[in-house]
């Protein structure tokens, strides 16, 4: 054997090495699994990757730790600001003008969610520093998901927009907050204007890096098609090349995509698209994400003694986001009916609440343990759950292209005929 491994070595070459080759058989799974299951039982994709990515993260794979850094946390916060980036392109902030309600809606929302998490964790003992960040954790809605169930069940309403809108301001400030109050957690706030500093710091280092990457886009669309894949090329690098600047900065490298999308969308209104090019690239590093996210969050401890406050979050945080839609539903324009499923359609939990978790957890390795107890488990129950509830959501309020069961009817026929 010796000899044959000697032999053998001449011939050997460097290369990416063995978790590279373990990621890629990962991906490959994962994708089969996303369309089997949306195949099959009309469910999204995101789904399968979800359930692969908890099967590696329980087997003990050891391509991601924990907290975030790296390739890992950069994959991780580009897949998020692409995303982002998207959803603040479907906002138009002259519907805040017209439908100001929208805004108070997602205040009472966010708002009733942070503190019901957070009264319900102090019921159960949980130290203040503490309950507070997972708080915020909570608050975080996954626009990430939300948009890939919208893709696969092809919706288009005022349910899905408004649900769309909703998460995506959830995140605008569980990302600014959040970001905020991990800067500090080892700081001592003699002042206001110390403990307000940190989120001044990263709003305004977001938005001076979202200005700055809106300016360049802007002009580029002025003679680049919207349509060309060159524009997409463009679009995917200077949101990377963004992204990192405002890690480096001190900003957040989603919130700055988030901000740019939206300042975007105000300043060149007319509707451009995603080439197929960048289409794929976008879908490969959402894939990533979610297997990512799963992978990481099912390797949390599953023990007894943190069942109980894992589940007391998602119950809290299900009724909150529900409670609070509806009661900033007054005067808002929607019905009682479809508030109640925008409220479902927001229960999904992912990559963002994954994001904030790290950030805790690298500020503070003591408490951020304690976070991350609570905060994994939650968020790997909420990425499947959530998928499945949202999913239901958008088929009930009929905005979904087919219904469900005409979408599972094509898809056997079509697999019966191809198997013919």
């Amino acid at each position: 054997m010796n000899e044959l491994m000697s032999f053998w070595a001449q011939w050997l070459r460097p290369s990416a090495g063995l978790p590279t080759v373990q990621w890629s058989l990962l991906l490959a799974v994962a994708a089969m699994a996303g369309y089997l299951i949306q195949r099959h039982t009309g469910l999204p994709k995101v789904l399968g990757y979800s359930l692969v990515g908890t099967a590696a993260g329980l087997a003990g794979f050891s391509g991601a730790v924990w907290p975030l850094q790296g390739i890992g946390l950069f994959l991780l916060e580009l897949g998020i600001a692409l995303v982002l980036f998207e959803c603040g392109g479907r906002i138009s902030l002259r519907w805040f003008r017209h439908n100001p309600m929208v805004l108070v809606q997602s205040i009472a929302e966010s708002a009733l969610t942070y503190f019901a998490v957070y009264g319900v964790l102090l019921w159960l003992d949980q130290p203040t520093q503490v309950a507070g960040p997972l708080a915020l954790v909570a608050l975080a809605a996954s626009p990430a998901v939300l948009t890939r169930v919208v893709a696969d069940t092809r919706a288009a309403g005022p349910v899905t927009e408004r649900a769309v809108v909703l998460a995506t301001l959830s995140t605008l400030y569980a990302l600014t907050l959040g970001s905020a109050w991990s800067e500090q957690m080892n700081r001592q706030s003699a002042t206001l204007l110390d403990a307000i500093s940190p989120a001044v710091v990263v709003l305004g280092v977001s938005i001076l890096v979202a200005a700055v990457l809106t300016l360049v886009l802007r002009t580029a669309l002025r003679f680049m098609s919207p349509t060309s894949e060159n524009t997409s090329m463009l679009l995917l690098t200077l949101i990377a090349a963004g992204s990192t600047v405002a890690s480096h900065m001190g900003g957040s490298a989603p919130l700055a995509a988030l901000l740019a999308g939206i300042l975007l969308k105000q300043l060149n209104p007319r509707p451009w698209a995603w080439p197929r090019q960048l289409g794929n690239a976008s879908s490969l590093l959402t894939m990533l994400m979610f297997v990512l996210v799963s992978t990481v969050a099912a390797q949390a401890d599953w023990s007894g003694p943190v069942a109980g406050a894992v589940l007391a979050l998602i119950a809290a945080r299900l009724i909150a986001k529900a409670v609070g839609v509806g009661l900033g539903n007054v005067g808002s324009g929607a019905s009682w009916r479809q508030a109640l499923w925008v409220g479902m359609a927001m229960t999904p939990m992912s990559a963002i609440a994954l994001l904030i978790a790290s950030q805790f957890a690298m500020a503070s390795p003591s408490t951020g343990h304690l976070i991350a107890g609570v905060a994994l488990p939650a968020i790997l129950l909420m990425e499947v759950l959530g998928a499945i509830l949202a999913t239901v959501a958008i088929y009930r309020t009929g905005e979904s292209s087919k219904p469900w069961w005409a979408a599972l009817a094509r898809n056997r026929q079509g697999g019966d005929s191809n198997g013919a």
